[in-house]
């Protein structure tokens, strides 16, 4: 008998690409890096220039280059039904957190394999409904939560296994979202209302409570709390200087103000930064005439008091785990660093404290501590990005879900945590997770 992976001795695992946004450039990259072991072959993208570019990049034929993930699951259908065969391995799924859960049962069901950008989904039931269709598919299936796959994550989850400092008692990790950072996403942006995505601590801080998940393995959470609120960006906190300019290129306080747009997009365009935030504001390259003019007629030229959002500015999260161990987790948007996460590990016997890109492991009984500086492979989030993009084309080369570390259920039941933390957030109570994970299975079908 043949075996199926075969191939991949000899051919690089194919991808297409649902989504050319930043996020799904970043895995995309991978292949330029790699293309030996991977392949784009398709994209889905409705921006015409962003399209262009990204299909040109990758030499993508005219034919596999689709405006929509519909266009391009109808063409596999076609495929799949004239010649039986999937026109990639896998696909990438970078589109709005709303369309996760659609787009990974159509693609579930013809038998892709799937990365999905995080959140999973942005409800309960969907994410419930997610885990299912990858069950049933029987697919390799890859979650957007990078901090795990980062050089700097691996090494502090040897040292938490190998350093033999007893049991893990209590986590302390705050993410400092950054102040501009979050006016960019949470305010002005895509992330800034619920009712268009979902809640910050979803859309930003899934991975977050993940990693706390991934630290104190194979205890579970049990029961957390949450607190938090919209605090700064709202009109009540608008400076009187403003007057009533609604934009920033009109604002007498511009120069003055922490969330000028002009600061954040055009000087750094100006300047020759053409990378984020500013390219997330036009298809295509950004440059000084099209910035200036998404300024003056685009969301991202708002003033960040005159703004329709409402998610959470800061949040704090506390766990119990099912071995007695508690956590702590805050996520603030009000920080000059920018998603560099601060972690503290505080064991039996030591303590394990670090930054995203080193850690200080004090043993106790030893009165030593010893400094870590794992090599940063280079990309976003410490090197997570790429260690999960290499990290998902390994599994699908082997076949194995245990390449990644996880498995669908892993993921539904972290992101099941922070549905629990914002639920007590907004109910005021502290929630059994335990019991919420089995009334969502009740409740929606799979028990």
């Amino acid at each position: 008998m043949v075996n199926p992976l075969a191939r991949f001795a000899n051919e690089p695992v194919t991808l297409a690409i649902i989504g050319c946004g930043q996020r799904g450039r970043g895995y995309a990259q991978y292949a330029l890096q790699e293309p030996t072991l991977c392949k784009v072959v398709a994209i889905a993208e409705p921006r015409p220039k962003t399209r262009g570019i990204v299909a040109e990049a990758h030499a993508v034929d005219s034919t596999l280059v689709f405006e929509s993930y519909e266009d391009l699951l109808k063409a596999s259908a076609d495929t799949i039904q004239t010649i039986g065969k999937r026109l990639a391995d896998a696909v990438v799924i970078a589109v709005q957190d709303h369309l996760h859960m659609e787009v990974t049962l159509a693609f579930a069901a013809q038998g892709y394999h799937i990365l999905c950008e995080k959140p999973m989904a942005t409800s309960v039931e969907a994410c419930v409904r997610m885990e299912a269709a990858v069950r049933k598919a029987g697919i390799i299936f890859g979650m957007g939560h990078v901090l795990r796959y980062s050089p700097y994550n691996k090494a502090m989850m040897e040292a938490i296994r190998t350093a033999n400092l007893g049991q893990l008692i209590n986590a302390v990790h705050i993410e400092p979202v950054g102040y501009y950072h979050f006016a960019h996403s949470y305010v002005r942006g895509n992330w800034a209302r619920e009712a268009d995505s979902c809640f910050s601590l979803l859309t930003k801080s899934s991975h977050d409570l993940d990693i706390l998940c991934h630290y104190l393995a194979p205890a579970g959470p049990t029961r957390i709390s949450s607190f938090g609120s919209l605090q700064h960006f709202r009109q009540v906190n608008k400076p009187a200087a403003a007057g009533e300019a609604n934009r920033c290129l009109d604002c007498a306080h511009e120069r003055d103000c922490a969330y000028s747009a002009k600061k954040v997009y055009l000087d750094p365009v100006v300047q020759g930064n053409l990378g984020w935030p500013a390219d997330v504001l036009v298809d295509g390259l950004p440059d000084i005439e099209n910035i200036t003019d998404a300024l003056k007629t685009g969301p991202y030229g708002r003033c960040v008091y005159e703004c329709d959002n409402d998610v959470c500015d800061n949040q704090v999260v506390n766990i119990e785990f099912s071995n007695g161990a508690t956590a702590s987790f805050t996520m603030v948007a009000h920080t000059t660093l920018i998603c560099e996460r601060q972690t503290r590990l505080h064991f039996a016997f030591g303590e394990i404290v670090g930054d995203m890109a080193s850690f200080a492991l004090t043993d106790f009984r030893t009165r030593k501590t010893t400094q870590h500086t794992p090599r940063a492979d280079g990309g976003g989030h410490g090197g997570g990005d790429l260690g999960l993009i290499s990290t998902f084309v390994q599994a699908v080369r082997t076949g194995e879900q245990r390449v990644l570390g996880v498995d669908v259920t892993d993921v539904l039941r972290s992101h099941l945590a922070v549905f629990a933390a914002e639920t007590s957030r907004r109910e005021g109570r502290v929630v059994d997770c335990v019991q919420f994970e089995k009334e969502a299975r009740e409740k929606f079908g799979q028990v």
